[in-house]
């Protein structure tokens, strides 16, 4: 199966159930099929949850939810181990973090020390309890949702952990044809979350998308393209922490599979542009001063694309 015939399966049973996410199925697949993780941001009550439930369903994997709340412990994502006197040994009892699709709701509402138990497994997809270390699915991918709005009694993340997420995608409100459209559905008690009855993707379909795009070429002047947009972003006066090698890895995965996505077999400029907003938006870390003048994440990566200029003959 192609990258293009993925992404259309997938927009074809997530759109039975979550409607007007054309664009958002677009950028989770393009994550999916580059292996990384996704945060999640808007309001609540926007199909965050429903959207990650969904998306488990078309995968065909087993959808577990933490939710996340200040007394949360980071046993109570991982797992713990149990003694079983009849076998006189200790067994693992596994936590949410090892199904395929994870989803972390309102990751900024719990502590810290619980925070980094995500740490390991989002980056080598293994976890590590009482000196024993576990691997997680191969296809394990996890979404977090954060309500960017209320800041009482939250934790913001740490730079560690959104240098890990792949991308920041926002979930903005439906537009009025669309909103219309759930209201018709999904005016019943339950809403959308009784699930549908779509058949999931056949096995083996996300490896064989993630196959297809190694075939996608990658010139010179694009990598080129790639390190001066990095390293513009870490030299701004405005920016205290700017792209990680971490996050031009990622710019450049996610640059392949869209121009799969595209029909193309090689990456153009054009790629990395309409991906940088998501990809290091998170990631920027904005002086104090900078932010007490107004600026944002979305301006500087704006003003990055206007500055750095881009390779004319990269294809």
């Amino acid at each position: 199966m192609s990258a293009i015939e993925f992404e259309n399966q997938l927009q074809q049973r997530i759109g039975q159930v979550v409607f007007g996410a054309d664009a958002l199925v677009r950028n989770l697949s393009v994550a999916l099929i580059a292996g990384g993780h996704v945060l999640l941001e808007g309001v609540p009550g926007v199909g965050k949850t429903l959207l990650a439930k969904t998306l488990a369903q078309a995968l065909g994997g087993h959808f577990r939810r933490v939710q996340c709340t200040a007394d949360l412990m980071p046993s109570d994502i991982t797992g713990i181990h149990v003694y079983r006197q009849n076998k006189g040994e200790f067994e693992l009892i596994p936590g949410p973090i090892f199904g395929n699709v994870v989803l972390v709701d309102e990751i900024n509402r719990t502590g810290p020390k619980t925070q980094s138990a995500l740490l390991e497994a989002m980056e080598e997809r293994q976890v590590s309890i009482d000196r024993k270390r576990y691997s997680l699915p191969e296809d394990f991918f996890l979404i977090a949702s954060q309500n960017p709005h209320e800041f009482e009694g939250t934790y913001p993340l740490p730079e560690s952990q959104l240098d890990r997420f792949l991308m920041k995608l926002e979930v903005p409100y439906p537009e009025a044809a669309v909103e219309a459209q759930i209201l018709r559905t999904y005016d019943q008690p339950g809403g959308g979350h009784g699930g549908s009855a779509f058949a999931p993707l056949a096995a083996g379909a996300l490896a064989a998308a993630r196959a297809s795009v190694k075939a996608v070429q990658v010139s010179e002047a694009v990598y080129d393209y790639a390190v001066r947009l990095a390293r513009a972003s870490r030299e701004d006066a405005r920016v205290a922490l700017g792209l990680s090698t971490r996050g031009s890895l990622a710019l450049m995965r996610c640059a392949r599979v869209l121009a799969a996505l595209n029909a193309r077999e090689f990456v153009l400029p054009d790629d990395l542009k309409a991906l940088l907003a998501q990809v290091l938006g998170h990631r920027l870390v904005l002086k104090p001063e900078a932010c007490l003048d107004g600026a944002s994440s979305d301006q500087i990566v704006a003003d990055l694309l206007n500055q750095v200029p881009a390779p004319r003959d990269a294809a």
